[in-house]
This record gives structure tokens, sequence and C-alpha cells, in this order.
């Protein structure tokens, strides 16, 4: 049976309370993992501490961190203390991000990105088993680090990101897991295709990774103002957050969406968001009255390979739709 997670909501959300009540939210609708984003509001750490100390079963992940604002030490300690502070419910979601985010806002050279996530799982594993690290890699060299604390029990699973092949295909290597955006039930196939190809290459049996498909949906009873909700994000994203979205569209085989980047870096963002295509918010998102919103949600849930799918929403739906929208889709609905 396939999991259904749940991304929270970070932008403008007003308080720390505020996300902390979605997760017990989520808990209560029977969500199987509340993940938490860290963008460029609220420290993605401290969110997820309050998160773990107002929940009971509810797995709590971070979904991402990035590989580079803090260093594979940090984050293999961060990891064990939130698997401490949950009981055992973290699950450690990593990723590189994008150039946009890491030199421009972090002021660091962006590099080689698969490399760079593979030796900080690589070091994060070693911190966690409670051993000396000692670690020679080429971009981190690390000698005589060892926690000062337990180590966890049971280590957190170590769930990567990737949009392009070569990056999925590296995470069914050495990963627990992987989260995919921005990808149809059919161009998730793709990239199930690529995690298949990296565990054979890893000696690995496909059904260790744990596959998660990320899914934008909006559902209300006003089915147009959820449609235009979803349409503004897909424009958002698509247009202005670097280009590695418009690109996994593409791959897909909707080149509109190079059009949508142009408009949106043009200026033009109403443009943009009037040219996305009626094709990618269909396939792509589910939106529309709870009803259908579910319906459409479910085709994720039908793909072989898919082991969660991850509900999220629309960065412009305000608290009231965000909750309708949780409620809706939640798996005790």
């Amino acid at each position: 049976m396939t999991d259904r997670d749940v991304h929270l909501p970070v932008a403008a959300q007003p308080t720390i309370d505020s996300i902390a009540e979605y997760a017990q939210r989520a808990e209560e609708g029977g969500y199987d993992c509340a993940w938490l984003p860290e963008t460029w509001g609220r420290d993605g750490v401290t969110v997820l501490t309050a998160m773990a100390e107002r929940t009971d079963s509810i797995d709590i992940g971070s979904s991402i961190l990035n590989t580079y604002s803090r260093s594979p030490a940090l984050l293999g300690q961060t990891a064990a203390t939130l698997q401490e502070v949950s009981e055992g419910r973290f699950r450690l979601g990593l990723g590189p991000s994008g150039p946009v985010v890491i030199e421009n806002w972090h002021g660091m050279e962006y590099g080689n990105p698969l490399r760079r996530t593979r030796e900080t799982v690589d070091i994060v594993r070693e911190v966690l088993s409670g051993e000396t690290v000692d670690y020679d890699g080429d971009d981190f060299d690390l000698s005589g680090f060892r926690l000062r604390c337990e180590p966890p029990e049971t280590q957190p699973p170590i769930e990567v990101t990737g949009m392009g092949p070569k990056a999925v295909e590296l995470a069914g290597r050495f990963a627990d897991g992987w989260h995919g955006i921005m990808l149809t039930p059919e161009g998730t196939k793709d990239r199930i295709e690529d995690i298949e190809r990296g565990a054979e290459l890893g000696d690995r049996d496909p059904s260790e990774v744990q596959v998660t498909a990320g899914v934008t949906c909006c559902a209300l009873e006003d089915a147009e103002r959820a449609r235009e909700l979803t349409r503004q994000h897909l424009a958002f994203y698509v247009g202005g957050m670097g280009t590695f979205y418009r690109d996994a569209l593409e791959r897909q085989g909707y080149d509109e969406a190079v059009d949508v980047h142009e408009a949106w870096q043009d200026g033009d963002r109403e443009r943009a968001i009037q040219i996305v295509d009626e094709d990618i918010l269909e396939d792509l998102c589910a939106f529309g009255d709870p009803e259908t919103a579910r319906e459409k949600l479910e085709r994720y849930e039908a793909v072989d390979g898919i082991d969660a799918v991850a509900v999220s929403f629309p960065r412009g739906a305000d608290e009231n739709e965000i909750r309708q929208t949780m409620d809706a889709m939640a798996p005790d609905a």
C-alpha cells in the first residue's frame, strides 16, 4: 500500500506554532510523514524539533536540508539529535539545491552537486554509526570526529532529491530513499527506471530505496480558485526557481515550459501564469473540488514503484485553504 505524506507549507506562515499545528493535523488525518521544507524563512531544524515534541506517531522529515550550508558532520549531529527528540521518527532528507540558492543566498561555490551529495551521505552515515570518522573524499577530508553522545539505536534513513537521470541513478546506488517533484505519473516511471539501474550498479535491491513523489494539491469547493492557485504556483517554480524545474518538464515533453520560464525572467509574471498550459496542470497536479483532487492524486498511487506520495500546497494558498486541502487529501478522509 502506498504511503501518503505531506509537505508542510512554510511560505508566509505566521508562527512556528502554526507549522507545528499543521503537523498535528496531519497526524490526526493519518498521514505517514510530515516533511518540512527549508527555504529562506525559519531554519528547518528548530521547527522540526517543535514538530517532534508536539506529535506522537507521525514520522517527521527534512525535505530538504541542502548539502552546502551545513557541514556533513553537523548534518550527522543534527540527524542524531532529531532522532532522539522524535524518539526514532526522524527521516533525513538531503539535496544539493541549486546555484541560485547556494551561490546567491549562501555565498558558496556550487561545485559538483552529485559528488557533494554522495560524500555528505557517506559521512553522515559514519557519524550516525558512533564510530570515529576518517574520510578522504574529493570534497571533504575529515579526521577524528566522533559523536560525544550515544548514537541512535536505529539510524534514521537518509533520503535525497534529484531531478536529472544521473542524479536519480546515483540515489538508487547509495541512498535510502529518493524524492521526486515536478513529475507526472509517466515521468515518475522514467525516474524509477533510473533508480532501478542505480540499484543494480550498487548491487542493491531497488525495493531498498523508498520512492516518494511530491504532488502539488489544492482541494477546494471553489474548483476554479484551486485551479488558479495551482497555476500560479507552477509558474513561480518553473519561472523563478532556476532552471531545474523547467528542464524537468522539458524532459517530459512539455516544451512550453521554456516560454513560461522566459516570460517570468523577463519580468512579465502575469503572462508567465497565463501561458501555463492546461495539459501541464492536469498531468502534473491534483486540484479541483475534493473528489476530483483525490482522484488525480490516486493516479500517482497507482504507479508501480512509488512507495509514497507527498501532498504539497500552492504557495499562494491561505491557512484556511491549506487546512481544507490537507483534510480533503488525508488518508483518513
